[in-house]
């Protein structure tokens, strides 16, 4: 596997201008390398290309296509791939590797998981595939695959700990991560595919998956931090779970359950039409007819393990691919930033402004806890890059875009604070949009705090200034309520009608008292 992946060299510069706002990696000729990567996934149940643009820390899905095979069905039994699966794996990848070519990527990397390294005529399957498409097939074994879908995880998380766990078709993997590396990581045959092979009916099943998830935790030993968990099953039991909720944001990516919402939704499965569920969640009929068997699975493991939360991670495999040719340097940077900074150079009219524009607003912010000025650091580099939509809809297109937008390093909450931000970077009032009922998934407090953001950066937007020039400043004294903004000569004749009701708009929203002075 480390021949097919290599990471990318490039020499380490040291910029003086450190911190969240430094220089930007995408730009270093090392990461823009990583620039449309195409990664093939041969899992026992589907196959899947994802094309990353990925020369920013949180990749843009350039082109992202699966096919439901069923690769490994029956492997247990029969010792080789499903002869169905297999021709229409290897007409999936002819059609990937043309769609690559025509796409001008560099050469496909092609892993396979549990059904091909385990299946008899999985070496002939993967010289068939050489032969016919010129694509080589890097079979991984279990504690690889662990490895490589915990590096997805953390392309998301950086520095998270946890435990991760991967279900496919025909395993299920653990791999622990902390302070941002893998560690210890362990395979199982717990995939839905193979569990449908037990003998014994359900009561054979349920003690298959008792007896494997026991000897799991020994191998493991306590893990009681977050549960991440990746893979497709995974994904439409958290589907089903926000449909049984009603939860408004319909966001896989770092969607949280709990160990009671677990138990919920798996009787819930139990006691309902499958068809009715499938047609309102929107889930495929062959991963619908694996999600019982899987909810079976994660019963166990939430009740083995005793996560204190779980989190859904929509970055696997695939990322975690991606993040084996990433330079440490560019590992380590926030996901968020990187993201949002790459979005200001493409598409603000005025790139680079965010930096300053933070800069200016942020003796408002002066007491918030790290958590939050990283927030208000990704609002203002985002502030402007929706300007191309219609005004009328530019409030509801920038909250829409950050609510779902495919951005790491984000919880639902954050996700809706950022987008209620930039939702009054361009509008003063928030009521009587569509997305009313997601503003409850934060509190009041934070509601007023996101509008107080959006008006400050709606204000200091009003105060574009070539790079020399001298900017004015804020001063904000909490204890009095009070709002003074001090005017440099060059600020004063951008000063007007508009920008001082923007900046009232934002004293009335401070509950401020408000004061102007010029700096003479």
């Amino acid at each position: 596997m480390n021949e097919a992946i290599k990471k990318t060299s490039g020499t380490e510069v040291t910029h003086p201008d450190a911190g969240l706002f430094g220089q930007p990696l995408f730009e270093d000729p090392s990461a823009r390398a990583l620039s449309r990567v195409g990664v093939v996934d041969v899992g026992s149940n589907s196959v899947r290309l994802v094309v990353f643009d990925g020369a920013a820390r949180s990749p843009a899905y350039f082109y992202n296509e699966k096919i439901m095979c069923a690769l490994g069905a029956g492997v247990s039994e029969t010792g080789v791939l499903n002869p169905q699966g297999r021709t229409r794996a290897l007409n999936a990848l002819k059609r990937f590797q043309h769609l690559a070519d025509g796409m001008g990527l560099p050469a496909l990397t092609v892993v396979a998981t549990a059904a091909v390294r385990d299946a008899a005529d999985g070496p002939d399957f993967c010289a068939e595939v050489q032969r016919e498409t010129g694509l080589r097939i890097w079979v991984i074994d279990g504690e690889e695959e662990a490895r490589l879908s915990a590096q997805g995880v953390l392309l998301g998380w950086p520095g998270s700990y946890g435990l991760v766990c991967d279900i496919g078709g025909s395993s299920m993997e653990l791999a622990e991560i902390s302070q941002g590396r893998v560690g210890r990581r362990v395979t199982s045959n717990l995939g839905p595919l193979k569990l449908r092979e037990i003998k014994g009916g359900k009561k054979g099943r349920q003690a298959h998956i008792k007896e494997t998830m026991t000897t799991l935790k020994e191998a493991m030993g306590a893990q009681r931090d977050r549960l991440f968990l990746v893979g497709g099953s995974w994904r439409a039991i958290a589907r089903i779970d926000m449909y049984r909720r009603g939860y408004p944001l319909h966001v896989l990516h770092e969607y949280r359950m709990t160990a009671r919402s677990v138990s919920a939704t798996a009787k819930f499965i139990k006691n309902s039409n499958l068809e009715e569920i499938r047609a309102a969640c929107g889930i495929s009929n062959a991963r619908m007819s694996l999600v019982p068997l899987a909810a079976e699975v994660l019963s166990r493991l939430v009740r083995t393990f005793k996560p204190k939360d779980i989190a859904l991670s929509s970055y696997g495999i695939r990322e975690g691919m991606l993040y084996e040719q990433m330079p440490q340097r560019l590992r380590d940077r926030d996901p968020l930033i990187e993201a949002c900074r790459f979005a200001e150079a493409k598409d603000a009219r005025m790139p680079g402004f965010g930096k300053a524009l933070y800069a200016f607003i942020h003796p408002l912010f002066k007491s918030a806890p790290p958590a939050r000025r990283r927030l208000i650091k990704a609002a203002c580099l985002l502030h402007d890059v929706s300007w191309r939509a219609h005004p009328d809809y530019r409030a509801e297109t920038c909250f829409d875009n950050a609510t779902r937008a495919n951005l790491g390093g984000l919880k639902h909450s954050e996700r809706v604070f950022l987008g209620l931000a930039l939702l009054h970077r361009y509008s003063n009032k928030r009521e009587g949009t569509r997305f009313d009922d997601l503003y409850e998934l934060i509190d009041e407090k934070d509601q007023r705090d996101a509008e107080v953001l959006g008006k400050a950066m709606r204000f200091g937007a009003m105060l574009w200034m070539t790079q020399d020039a001298e900017r004015g400043t804020l001063q904000w004294y909490p204890k009095k309520r009070h709002l003074k903004l001090r005017l440099t000569p060059d600020m004063v004749p951008l000063y007007g009608e508009v920008a001082e009701a923007r900046l009232m708009s934002l004293a009335t929203s401070l509950e401020a008292s408000l004061e102007v002075t010029k700096k003479r």
